[in-house]
């Protein structure tokens, strides 16, 4: 069996090395930082408390995360939740879940239901949920235009978007509907809302991130070598490929390698990457931590209507809360002072038992290169596993996965990598899990 190198250890770099593990290869992974996950990860704070760096969660849809947490065996780590909830300003609260009808029928009650949206706002609604079944194969110029675009084409209200499509897509793809290509917006609604009745439930990580990922997981794997705290500095290039790297000032050599190196950061070190990205943007996703002295809620999660603050997570008994803004082009140039006063003070509009209970400290991360900004456009620039290099592979949630940047899309990419390195080595396997639809 051949010797791989990946380069990256984010979930990207991670999947493909239990995908070639499981095959039989010798794999190294090289991570710079000390501990894994890249973007989905967790670290301790000072205090003693461990926090996910963004709160990440995924649906039934994303079959290939799944398959990769099998991999490992934590899959019974993730907690599936069946109820989304949604909360006005003032706490009205407004709950979307299937029924007994079938797909893409399921939601039917539960959104008829619905306090936030007017009888007008559903109708606008239904209308465009029927048109993405119906357009999703047929047009071609998804993206081309954004999903902001499409939406008033449609002829959504302004409530509508605000209310129904803002919360779902912008937290999806991580990227204003002004700026996100319609393509992504399509695949979200149609893979996780309307093609099978269970694909929206919604999974969230019972432990840290970085406990998905320990050591521990990887014993299955004694063919795998996890090598933190050694980044990559240098590629040795010949017309002939890649003949190693030098990572942590030792020379590193493989039959083959895979980089899941962040565009910015190959574009660095391998010269010809640089034209590919040089128009790529990234965009942030902020998460914001509070510890009360007293519980505050008993919901488990809920999406936050018309105000800065999209989404919280009950962390630990209604007294730990995880915010998260995603496309938080508005907080980067804030302080953390600043940004902690907008994310109280909001979050007391929705949960009234904030403005009783203490707040012991809170922690603010700001992930500014979080996702690339999936643009109308980015799509066709998006490259697949093969390079100029015969033995050099791309993997990581920004290239070419079928998926925007998600957990669901790095991992797919690190299968799909994991298929070219395999048949490049004249001994082809198939990873990479399809679609539900």
């Amino acid at each position: 069996m051949a010797r791989v190198l990946i380069l990256g250890g984010g979930l990207a770099g991670l999947a493909a090395a239990a995908a070639l593990g499981e095959a039989g290869h010798q794999v190294d992974i090289l991570e710079a930082r000390p501990f894994l996950g890249g973007r989905a990860t967790s670290y301790d704070l000072p205090g003693g408390e461990t926090v996910d760096n963004c709160q990440h969660i995924l649906l039934r849809c994303c079959v290939n995360l799944l398959d990769f947490y099998e991999r490992l065996g934590v899959s019974n780590d993730i907690e599936f939740h069946r109820e989304f909830f949604f909360l006005e300003p003032g706490g009205r609260l407004s709950t979307l879940k299937a029924g007994m009808l079938p797909a893409p029928l399921h939601f039917t009650g539960s959104f008829a239901a619905l306090k936030f949206l007017s009888f007008g706002d559903k109708v606008a609604v239904a209308r465009a949920l029927l048109a993405i079944r119906s357009e999703r194969k047929r047009r071609k110029d998804l993206d081309g235009i954004t999903m902001l675009d499409w939406l008033q084409e449609k002829r959504q209200t302004p409530q509508a978007i605000e209310r129904f499509w803002r919360p779902v897509l912008v937290s999806a793809v991580n990227e204003d509907l002004d700026r996100m290509a319609a393509v992504h917006g399509f695949q979200v609604f149609w893979l996780g809302f309307l093609a099978s009745a269970d694909s929206y439930e919604m999974g969230i990580p019972a432990v840290p991130l970085g406990d998905l990922y320990t050591s521990e997981a990887w014993q299955r794997y004694p063919n795998i070598g996890l090598h933190l705290r050694t980044p990559v500095e240098q590629f040795l290039a010949s017309s002939d490929g890649i003949n190693g790297v030098i990572a942590g000032s030792v020379p590193w050599q493989a039959d083959c390698y895979i980089s899941a190196l962040p565009f910015e950061r190959l574009a660095l070190l391998v010269p010809e990457v640089q034209p590919l990205v040089a128009r790529w943007e990234h965009s942030p996703i902020t998460g914001i931590h509070f510890w009360f002295d007293r519980p505050v809620t008993r919901l488990p999660h809920g999406a936050l209507l018309d105000r800065t603050i999209q989404w919280f997570f009950n962390k630990q008994d209604g007294k730990y809360i995880q915010l998260v803004v995603s496309a938080s082009r508005s907080l980067l140039e804030k302080s953390k002072g600043d940004v902690l006063e907008i994310a109280v003070r909001e979050l007391a509009e929705f949960l009234p038992a904030v403005r009783d209970a203490k707040l012991l400290h809170a922690h603010v991360v700001k992930e500014v290169r979080a996702t690339f900004s999936a643009r109308p456009g980015m799509e066709a620039e998006r490259p697949g596993p093969l390079t100029n290099h015969p033995n050099l592979f791309l993997a990581g949630d920004w290239t070419h996965s079928g998926w925007p940047a998600t957990m669901e899309g790095a991992v797919r990419s690190g299968y799909i990598a994991a298929e070219a390195v395999c048949k490049a080595l004249g001994q082809p396997q198939q990873f990479l899990l399809p679609d539900i639809a």
